[in-house]
C-alpha cells in the first residue's frame, strides 16, 4: 500500500486548556498529511490551483482515539482509501510519541473549477493524476489481498 509520512512537532498554540491537542487541529494536520501524500506522488496541489481547479472537502470524518500532548511529537500516515475519477477519498492514521493511534480519519474531495465549483473529470484535466493515483490505489488493493 502506498503510505505517505509525515512527522510534525506538537506546538503550545495548538493545545486547549486540558492541555491536549485540541480537537479542530487534527483537519489540519489531516490536510498536511494529504498535501505531504500528493507531493511524495510528485505533484503540486498550489499549481492546480493555478489551472483554475480547487479541491474541496465534501465529506471528513474524524474519530479520537488517544490524547496527544505539547511537546510530542506526531506522524501522520495519509494514503488513497477510494478513488473514481472525479472523487477521492483519503484516510488518515495519527500516531501520538508512544506509537499508539491518537486519530483514524478520513476525508473526501471533488475537483472543481473556481469559476463556477462544477466537478471536472481529474482523467481529463489532470491525466498525470489519475494514473498516479490509480497506482496508488492499485497497490492500495493489491496489499489488501
Amino acid at each position: 500500500m502506498f503510505i505517505s509520512s509525515k512527522k510534525i512537532e506538537v506546538r503550545y498554540a495548538e493545545t486547549d486548556q486540558m492541555g491536549v491537542v485540541y480537537h479542530a487541529n487534527y483537519l489540519i494536520w489531516m490536510e498536511l498529511g494529504r498535501t505531504k501524500l500528493i507531493e511524495d506522488l510528485g505533484f503540486n496541489y498550489a499549481e492546480m490551483e493555478k489551472d483554475g481547479v480547487l479541491s474541496p472537502v465534501i465529506d471528513i470524518q474524524a474519530s479520537y482515539k488517544h490524547p496527544v500532548r505539547y511537546g510530542e511529537e506526531v506522524e501522520i500516515k495519509t494514503w488513497i482509501a477510494e478513488y473514481d475519477g472525479i472523487r477521492v477519498t483519503y484516510h488518515y492514521e495519527v500516531y501520538n510519541s508512544s506509537e499508539e493511534i491518537a486519530l483514524i480519519g478520513s476525508s473526501k474531495h471533488v475537483c472543481v473549477k473556481k469559476e463556477n465549483f462544477r466537478p471536472i473529470a481529474i482523467k481529463r484535466m489532470f491525466p498525470e493524476w489519475h494514473e498516479a493515483y490509480k497506482n496508488a490505489m492499485a497497490k492500495s488493493e493489491s496489499a489488501k489481498r
